[in-house]
């Protein structure tokens, strides 16, 4: 005697993508926004390095790289 077998009333998988989103899914990129925004405003506090030459010519080499 075989059991019988039931079906969901709704599917899982809708014809589309949920349009719910969590609320750290809109807070996050807020967030680094607000951060970024607020290093373009004042970037008296972003301060550059000057001992490390290295990084330095190695961005410029992949600069040069790229521009080719």
């Amino acid at each position: 005697m075989s059991a019988p077998t039931h079906t969901r009333p709704h599917p899982a998988t809708r014809d589309g993508a949920d349009s719910r989103l969590p609320w750290w899914a809109l807070a996050l990129p807020t967030l680094a926004f607000v951060a970024l925004l607020v290093l373009i405003l004042n970037p008296s506090d972003a301060h550059a390095s000057t001992d490390d030459l290295a990084i330095t010519h190695l961005f410029e080499r992949i600069q040069q790289l790229t521009t080719r």
